[in-house]
């Protein structure tokens, strides 16, 4: 069985979905037969190592992957995969049109500071015949040598929208029928990440099950009507049932506390509901989400946030 993810990665820079900023400025690099270093930065699942290797192949032609390496720094994190595996790969003459060899960087910002200074100096050293593209969630993460040396560019978060017309294209190609309630659950449980929602369409597939329960359920979250309940027993005075609706979902079916109060928190954002409210409910869910991370009870942070939703929704009306 094909993975779909791979299965249906962009080709071509025309192909991805949502970016068309960057996508442009690729073209235009493509089009002039010139590359400088690049930083792709942006959030997991949004096209940063299709854009690489759609880049790579329309600069380099047929035979790109002769003058292409792809390395995760997140597996090799210190300063040996620069001595071995990129100066090795930099030190060879390339043989394509363009005379470059392209060396792509998965989750950079994941390299200590001693290889990223390594890696500008190899940088610097093969900068007539390599060239070196960074993918990282965060650019503030690689130092400043390295960014001063490349152009940085940011990929977004994909829409709803762009994320839907991405999935309409795979359920096409796959002969699937899915109505809109459950592309609207897809996009909801994958947050913009296409990876994500490919993966999730691909489960819908061979499972059988379409519904946006099911959609849910298989990426380990809650129905938004699972928070709406909570949110609204607690806002009613109702802390007792509130805390055992609670008590049901992190022991009964496993979810964590984090994943009850980052689901709430998404939930609230959407809500029409008046200003003094909303502020004090995303005021009180950060609280407990800073207090659990520090290292507080799940027990007692979920309890003490049920009552200050009891407190909002009887004193803030």
């Amino acid at each position: 069985m094909e993975i779909w993810i791979e299965k249906y990665r962009p080709g071509k820079l025309s192909d991805i979905y949502g970016q068309d900023e960057v996508v442009s400025r690729l073209e235009s690099f493509v089009k002039e037969k010139q590359l400088p270093h690049l930083i792709f930065a942006g959030p997991a699942g949004v096209g940063k190592t299709s854009a690489a290797i759609a880049l790579t192949r329309e600069l380099l032609g047929e035979n790109w992957k002769d003058s292409f390496l792809e390395l995760n720094a997140s597996d090799e994190r210190g300063i040996d995969i620069i001595r071995e595996n990129v100066k090795e790969f930099a030190r060879i003459k390339p043989f394509n049109d363009l005379g470059l060899r392209i060396i792509f960087l998965d989750e950079a910002d994941q390299l200590t500071s001693d290889a990223q200074a390594a890696l500008r100096r190899t940088m610097e050293r093969f900068s007539a015949t390599t060239r070196f593209i960074f993918s990282c969630n965060y650019s503030t993460q690689i130092i400043p040598p390295i960014q001063s040396r490349a152009v940085v560019m940011r990929f977004h978060q994909l829409s709803d929208d762009d994320l839907k017309s991405y999935l309409k294209f795979v359920i096409s190609k796959e002969n699937m029928t899915l109505d809109e309630d459950a592309l609207d659950a897809i996009c909801e449980v994958s947050s913009g990440d296409a990876r994500k929602a490919t993966s999730i369409l691909q489960t819908l597939k061979y499972s059988g099950e379409k519904s946006p329960k099911a959609i849910f359920e298989m990426s380990g979250n809650l129905e938004p009507a699972d928070f709406e309940k909570i949110i609204k027993l607690a806002m009613e005075g109702l802390f007792d049932e509130a805390v055992d609706l609670i008590e049901k979902l992190t022991v009964d079916r496993g979810y964590s506390a984090i994943d009850l109060i980052k689901g709430m928190h998404s939930f609230i954002r959407k809500q029409r509901i008046g200003q003094k409210q909303k502020l004090a409910i995303i005021e009180a869910l950060a609280e407990a989400e800073f207090k659990l991370v520090e290292g507080g009870s799940d027990r007692v942070q979920l309890d003490a946030l049920m009552a200050k939703l009891s407190w909002i929704g009887q004193e803030l009306n």
